[in-house]
Order: C-alpha cells, then sequence, then structure tokens
C-alpha cells in the first residue's frame, strides 16, 4: 500500500526529528509536505528515498532553530535530492543564506524565502541552481540590495524574482538598485509594487522612480564636495603656518647657539663703524676752519721764498774770492 503513496503531508503535528531513511519506503514518494512542525534534529540521510523521487519538500514553518538549518543543508547533501523540483522555506526566521547551500539541487526550478528574516545576498548564494524558474524573496528584512547582492540576483537570468514587501529605505545609494530594477534582463514579477519604507517622507514612493535628483543625493554630494574643498584649504593653511613655525623654531635655535659669535660681530662692525666716523668727522673738522687754511697757506708761500733764494745763490766757484793763508786771524 506504501508502494504507491505520492503525496504525504504531515503538517502541523509536531514532529521534532526526522530520522535516517524515515521515508525510504516510499519508493513512488513525489511531494512531502512537512508545514507548521519544530524540527530540532534532521538526519543527514532523512530525505533518503531509493531513486530519488522526490520533487516537491514543503518545510514551511518548521525549522526550529539555526542547528535545523544546519541540518537541512547536510542533508540536501547526503539526501539524494537530485530530482527535486520545488522547495519552500518560507517564514523559518531565516537570517543567512550559506553559499552553495542549494548547489546540490541541481534541478530545482521553484524556491520560496518568504516571510524570513534576510537582510543581504552574498557572492554565490545562487550557485549550482541554474534552472530556477522563480525566487520568491518577498517579506523579508531587505532594506537596499548592495553591488554584490545585485550581481548574485542578475546571476538568475531565467528565473521570476518577487522582491515585494520588503522595507526598503529610500536613501542616497539606493538608487543602483532602482536603475537595475529598470534596465536588468531578469525579471522582477512585482517591480512595480516595491515601495520605499523610510525614511518618512519617501514612504510609499515607488522604488522604480528614484533617482539622485529625487533623493537629493546631487545636492549632499555637491555640498560634500564643498566641505572636502574647504577643509583641503584648511589643511594648507595649518601645514603651511606648521612649516613656518618649524623655520623660525630652527632659526631661533642657530641664534642661540651662535650667540656669542654673534655678539663678537655686532660689537667689531659697531667700532668699526665708530672709527669711520670719527675719521669723517676729523676730516671735516679739518676742511671747515679758516684758520688752518690761513696756516697752510702761509706755508706754501714761505716755501716758495726759500725755493727763490736757493735759485739766487751764485754757484760758480770763480767768483769766490780767496783768503790767504798767511793772514792771522
Amino acid at each position: 500500500m506504501l508502494d504507491n503513496v505520492t503525496d504525504l503531508v504531515l503538517s502541523n503535528n509536531g514532529i521534532t526529528e526526522i530520522a535516517s531513511h524515515a521515508f525510504s519506503a516510499l519508493a513512488m514518494l513525489r511531494s512531502l509536505n512537512l508545514n507548521g512542525n519544530q524540527l530540532a534534529l534532521i538526519h543527514p540521510e532523512a530525505f533518503s528515498v531509493a531513486g530519488s523521487p522526490l520533487q516537491h519538500l514543503s518545510l514551511c514553518n518548521s525549522l526550529y532553530n539555526h542547528t535545523s538549518l544546519t541540518d537541512l543543508i547536510t542533508a540536501f547533501r547526503w539526501g539524494g535530492l537530485g530530482s527535486l523540483r520545488s522547495l519552500d522555506l518560507s517564514e523559518n526566521s531565516l537570517v543567512l543564506l550559506p553559499p552553495g547551500m542549494f548547489a546540490p539541487l541541481p534541478k530545482l526550478k521553484h524556491l520560496r524565502l518568504g516571510n524570513n528574516s534576510l537582510v543581504a545576498l552574498y557572492n554565490s548564494t545562487f550557485s549550482g541552481v541554474e534552472l530556477l524558474e522563480e525566487v520568491d524573496l518577498t517579506g523579508n528584512r531587505f532594506t537596499v540590495f548592495s553591488e554584490e547582492g545585485l550581481r548574485e540576483l542578475e546571476s538568475l537570468e531565467k528565473a521570476r524574482l518577487l522582491l515585494g514587501r520588503n522595507p526598503y529605505a529610500c536613501t542616497c545609494g539606493t538608487e543602483e538598485f532602482a536603475s537595475w530594477l529598470n534596465s536588468s534582463k531578469v525579471r522582477v514579477g512585482d517591480a512595480q509594487k516595491l515601495r520605499c519604507a523610510s525614511p518618512g517622507e519617501m514612504q510609499h514612493v515607488a522604488v522604480q522612480t528614484l533617482t539622485r535628483r529625487a533623493l537629493g543625493c546631487e545636492r549632499t554630494g555637491e555640498r560634500a564636495m564643498d566641505e572636502v574643498d574647504g577643509l583641503s584649504l584648511h589643511t594648507s593653511y595649518v601645514l603651511l603656518g606648521l612649516v613656518c613655525g618649524f623655520v623660525g623654531m630652527v632659526f631661533c635655535f642657530v641664534l642661540y647657539l651662535n650667540r656669542k659669535g654673534i655678539n663678537n660681530w655686532v660689537t667689531e662692525m659697531r667700532d668699526a663703524c665708530q672709527d669711520m666716523l670719527e675719521g669723517y668727522q676729523y676730516r671735516y673738522e679739518m676742511d671747515s676752519d679758516p684758520r688752518l687754511r690761513q696756516v697752510s697757506a702761509n706755508g706754501k708761500v714761505q716755501q716758495t721764498n726759500k725755493q727763490d733764494a736757493a735759485r739766487q745763490i751764485p754757484t760758480d766757484k770763480s767768483s769766490v774770492t780767496q783768503i790767504p793763508a798767511d793772514v792771522a786771524v
């Protein structure tokens, strides 16, 4: 009888543990619903069924804690779920999706991650599931998608994305997400329904319509540039003041070390200038005294008379009278 079971619903039964090969007897099992349970322990081979017939697995609101997620990822790797087409992990308070988490499910086409607490997508989150046709990320805690997150969404070229009911913060930086919504090849099924949740003045504004001008980012950027320029100018003045102060300090230090030599040099210069001024003053007094000028003139006249008298003394020896030698004195 169990060999013919294709759909099994075990929702809201308070199940806390799934043992190894718990469903191995259901060779025709195609769909398994475990919604509303409190799975605290999941064996690595809990979903292992011969021939891997399972195509739909629903675990909505069934993971008890973070450890349950770790067990589930291990079960994906060891459980032989290569034929799984649909996976529902909504309402499990998931905060993070580890890289390569869904890689053991290469045929996965429908992935429901709505109503969790996801805040970001990282590189390789959806690696290994190139056949995805629909990814539901509604009702999470996304405020903005980073550049890395947008690249990860861009990798889902064949999928239809659902991104509604997230508290998007429409501030500077959100315009990149808006631009991606308008230009990406990825289909966002509810793009027109995405609304800003904050700040207050932007509430209920369509994310798709956001631009830098609408967000006021252009004025903010210009103001920031002005502040940067003012800060640069202020920094230049401060640097100039520091350099001048350093040069002045070095000059004063050199003066302090050579104060004795400088004093001697100043004294010598003062004495030399004083001697020079005294010489000039003496010459000025000599030239300005009339008596000294008369004495100088008389000296020149007497010198001239002596020269004339010398010219009048006879030089001819024949004109000199000889005194007899026998004349008694």
